[in-house]
């Protein structure tokens, strides 16, 4: 996947010549997508308001979750949630003839993690943070735009615990978690103003 999402990367930017957003915007962008997680997948969503610093890059805040069910070490089952807030750069290509505008990015941030796992004997409920970063590329045609993007994230250590007859709970060992995701997202955006050409 990682080999996939930089060669779409290199191409297109290797395709188009920069050209003109407007400088001075506001914009606000949604999404909705499909994550891929180690050993499952889920649904990724996000709003993300951003300023066009030049007429070809925006700087933005981007406030994401994304859900997944996986399967942890062949047996056991987990249920894992990340919310984000992550500090956004965009670098977008325009051939200045059409409103199709690839573009590449970057984030950096805090990624809220939690998760819930099982089998027939152990329970385990997990919460942590973590500071991780993203990468991304794709295109605008108009308002619509279609993203794939890496979210770069620490690995976390899931501690498992054995439900006794009585109530109590024994500590049964850890199993380290990626926590690291594909997306593939579509959306839209308002404001920004237009492609110049």
């Amino acid at each position: 996947m990682k080999k996939l999402l930089l060669l779409f990367i290199v191409i297109m930017a290797g395709a188009y010549s920069a050209q003109a957003q407007e400088k001075g915007k506001f914009r606000v962008g949604l999404d909705i997508g499909y994550a891929a997680a180690s050993g499952g997948g889920g649904m990724l969503f996000d709003i993300e308001p951003k300023y066009n610093i030049a007429d070809n890059m925006n700087v933005g805040l981007r406030i994401a979750g994304a859900a997944t069910a996986r399967d942890v070490n062949g047996k056991d089952a987990k249920v894992s949630t990340s919310s984000s807030y992550l500090g956004t750069y965009d670098y977008y290509f325009h051939n200045g003839s059409s409103s199709f505008a690839p573009f590449l990015g970057a984030g950096v941030g805090y990624y809220g993690l939690s998760s819930i796992g099982f089998d027939n004997s152990d329970a385990e409920i997990d919460v942590s943070g973590k500071f991780g970063g993203m990468v991304r590329g794709g295109f605008e045609v108009g308002k619509f735009r279609l993203g794939l993007e890496y979210n770069i994230i620490p690995k976390t250590k899931s501690e498992g615990f054995s439900i006794t007859d009585d109530g109590s709970s024994v500590e049964v060992g850890s199993v380290e978690i990626k926590n690291s995701y594909f997306g593939v997202s579509v959306g839209f955006y308002f404001g920004g103003g237009k492609w110049k050409r």
